[in-house]
């Protein structure tokens, strides 16, 4: 690999663009070629994702899709982005430990205590082992520079939010992936304006999109042979890497003590990172205060979530992301037009704004009721 750069460098091609690009590249191709053999072993072993009460399909669907996107992501940031690997040492352990997890859930389904052990050690592998926490608030709350205790074990819990937070919304066919698919692009392109340092992290969110578009080709597929779930094994991966990318964002805001590494600040970074994760943070809020309501167990099942919401209202899996994901997109737009406001005032817009994006579905599917017992 050396070797290539150097050959790089003399020709005068930007390494960094080679590599964005091979990486998207490799990451979809071997994504696209991976899936088909997936679907095939998973239709003989019967390996299948049953209806259920959370479900919105109605017949099995092959569900290890997460294991293709693992399978490319784990090759790509090896050989493009290598330097990940060197900075965050138990990056690459948590992602194989998430990997088993997910592929047993999806199997034999694991019980949920199991799957929240699994996930409290990836976190804790990767906020005290990597030291990647969230080391500040920046004036949210009037909290600034946490203690270190203080910032592990909060950091930890945001991990484990996020990753089920995400596995929550991949109920219905291209949501959790073209919503990966924008939070990569936009923290893709916010590392790249923040400079070379943060570059491998560009390439990482490249390889993020590239197996995820590849993935989604199948998800959104009409072809009942070829159609296939990312599972809890995609979604618990993406999740965890997208807490990752999240926390590494907000960090490159905070004074380094080296000086080879830019300064930078910018005091809303918190609420924008909450901004682009508004999504599944709304969504898993939104259900468990329903279900609290209720007197119900936030850990059970039910169809409260804002994709089964957009459902009701008879509108097709790819119309309901499309709707969702442009209304979040609306959101992460007015945070980053308002990124200079108080912190404080911002985050209580984006949440507003995140919730009330939650219960639009509802109003509308209430006039229409309304309408329809006028008429009668």
């Amino acid at each position: 690999m050396k070797n290539f750069e150097l050959l790089l460098t003399q020709t005068g091609i930007s390494i960094f663009y080679v590599k964005v690009g091979l990486g998207f590249l490799f990451s979809f191709l071997i994504t696209f070629f991976s899936i088909p053999t997936i679907i095939k072993i998973s239709r003989r072993k019967n390996l299948m994702d049953e209806p259920g009460v959370r479900s919105s399909h109605l017949r099995k669907i092959p569900n290890l899709g997460g294991i293709a996107i693992f399978y490319s992501i784990g090759i790509c940031t090896s050989i493009f982005a290598y330097e990940i690997f060197d900075l965050y040492k138990f990056l690459f352990a948590s992602l194989i430990i998430l990997l088993y997890v997910g592929i047993m859930d999806d199997i034999v389904v694991m019980r949920a205590y199991k799957k929240l052990i699994a996930q409290i050690v990836v976190s804790v592998f990767i906020v005290i082992g990597s030291d990647v926490r969230i080391r500040s608030l920046f004036g949210i709350f009037g909290i600034y520079e946490i203690n270190y205790w203080i910032s592990v074990i909060f950091s930890i819990i945001t991990f484990i939010i996020l990753i089920n937070a995400f596995n929550l919304i991949d109920g219905i066919d291209g949501l959790a992936g073209g919503y990966s698919v924008v939070c990569s692009a936009l923290f893709g392109i916010s590392y790249y304006h923040l400079g070379p340092y943060n570059y491998p992290l560009v390439i990482l969110s490249s390889v993020i999109i590239g197996s995820v578009l590849a993935f989604l080709y199948y998800n959104l597929s009409n072809y009942r042979a070829a159609k296939i779930f990312m599972g809890d094994t995609g979604s618990m991966l993406l999740g965890f890497l997208l807490a990752f990318t999240c926390i590494c964002f907000i960090d490159i805001f905070i004074d380094k003590e080296r000086l080879d590494i830019p300064r930078y600040h910018l005091k809303s970074a918190p609420v924008i990172a909450v901004a682009i994760l508004i999504l599944p943070i709304v969504d898993t809020l939104n259900v468990i205060v329903i279900r609290l309501f209720n007197r119900k167990s936030p850990f059970e099942a039910d169809k409260n979530h804002i994709h089964h919401k957009l459902l009701k209202l008879n509108l097709t899996h790819r119309r309901a992301s499309f709707y969702i994901i442009i209304y979040y997109l609306f959101i992460i737009l007015i945070t980053y037009f308002l990124r200079h406001s108080n912190v404080n005032i911002l985050l209580a817009t984006v949440l507003i704004l995140g919730f009330i994006g939650a219960y639009i579905p509802d109003l509308i599917l209430a006039f229409q009721n309304d309408k329809q017992r006028s008429i009668n």
